[in-house]
Parts: C-alpha cells; structure tokens; sequence
C-alpha cells in the first residue's frame, strides 16, 4: 500500500521542496507501518554523524549524484529542483 504524497498540513508525509524535500518522520512511520520489515530511515542532517550514518550519507550523496548526471540536472542552473534542496539537506 502506498502511503499519500502530500507536502501540506500535520499530515505531510513528504517536505515541500522549498524546505527541503524528502520525507518527514511522521512520512517514513507510515511507510514503515505500510511496509512491514521496511529499514526506510529519515535523512543524516547532522554535522557529524556516527560512523553508520556517516557510510548512509556517503551512499545517498553517491546514488544522488548518479541521479543528477542522468537527468542532466545542474543545481548551479536549477537550485530549486527537489534533488537539489534534498542534496543540500543531506549535506552533499
């Protein structure tokens, strides 16, 4: 079951883009009570994460980075593209 894409309200299950894009913790509980067994975890925003977060961060920059070059995306143009403001919140 998918959980609802909404970015407006209490209940936003996603950030809008202009504070960050991603998912909210309240998002990633209910894709995790729609998807039992799921590891879905919230963004690593802090300055210095522990060692663990430190390797998720590495990954998602990486996978993100991946995804840019793909779509021809350049954040220096576009800054205001969700993968860029998400990029930014984790620190990339």
């Amino acid at each position: 079951m998918a959980i609802r894409k909404t970015t407006k309200g209490k209940n936003a299950n996603y950030r809008a883009t202009k504070k960050g894009a991603g998912m909210t913790k309240k998002g990633v509980a209910a894709y995790r009570r729609a998807n039992p067994g799921s590891k879905l975890k919230t963004a690593v925003t802090e300055k210095k994460p522990s060692k663990g977060r430190a390797k998720r961060r590495k990954s998602y920059c990486a996978r993100s980075l991946g995804q840019m070059k793909m779509h021809n995306i350049s954040c220096k143009k576009t800054p205001n593209k969700r993968i860029c403001k998400a990029r930014k919140r984790w620190k990339c």
